[in-house]
């Protein structure tokens, strides 16, 4: 990154900027701080939460979207793994409006980031009832549940199920890790 882009970016800024680039940056409410790359286990879960999801919603009002959709919480620019939203977006858009249940799934490089900076930015939405960490290592997830102000955390193993009443369905975590070779959490 240029040393241009070290000075502070204003939201408006950031957005122009961003739609000139040809890699991704989120917006941490100061500067652009650049997407890294994942890796192929992260991409298998992503792709198999993405396929789960859009099984289970199909045509209704909720629809996933993500990797490459944004949200905006609490001043920053975040592009979660997958993200699902009730009400009608904008088809050439690139912010999802009012999300609704966030997901993200987490490596070693992302770990501080999703289960701290997040976890506050995705507080900030109000339209956000549920954000969910899914491991990359075990198939288990933490999911963060709102409970007016403040969240309240829970923990789920591969052979559990989350449910989601605000979306209107369920997902068995295992449905995210199906066919890896990974281990189950206890």
């Amino acid at each position: 990154m240029s040393s241009a882009l070290r000075q502070p970016m204003t939201m408006a800024e950031f957005l122009a900027w961003e739609e000139r680039q040809e890699l991704r940056y989120e917006f941490d409410g100061f500067q652009a701080v650049a997407m890294t790359g994942g890796t192929l286990m992260h991409d298998r879960i992503t792709f198999r939460l993405h396929k789960a999801l859009d099984a289970r919603l199909g045509t209704g009002p909720c629809q996933p979207f993500g990797p490459n959709a944004k949200v905006i919480a609490a001043s920053k620019v975040r592009y979660p793994d997958a993200v699902v939203a009730c009400t009608p977006q904008t088809s050439r858009g690139t912010v999802v409006e009012s999300p609704v249940v966030v997901f993200e799934v987490v490596s070693e490089g992302s770990s501080r980031t999703d289960r701290i900076e997040k976890v506050r930015d995705y507080l900030a939405a109000s339209s956000v009832q549920r954000y969910v960490i899914l491991e990359q290592d075990s198939a288990a997830a933490t999911v963060f549940l709102r409970a007016g102000d403040v969240w309240q955390a829970r923990t789920l193993a591969g052979d559990e199920e989350l449910a989601m009443p605000e979306i209107g369905i369920s997902l068995p975590i295992a449905a995210c890790y199906d066919g890896l070779d990974l281990p189950t959490a206890a």
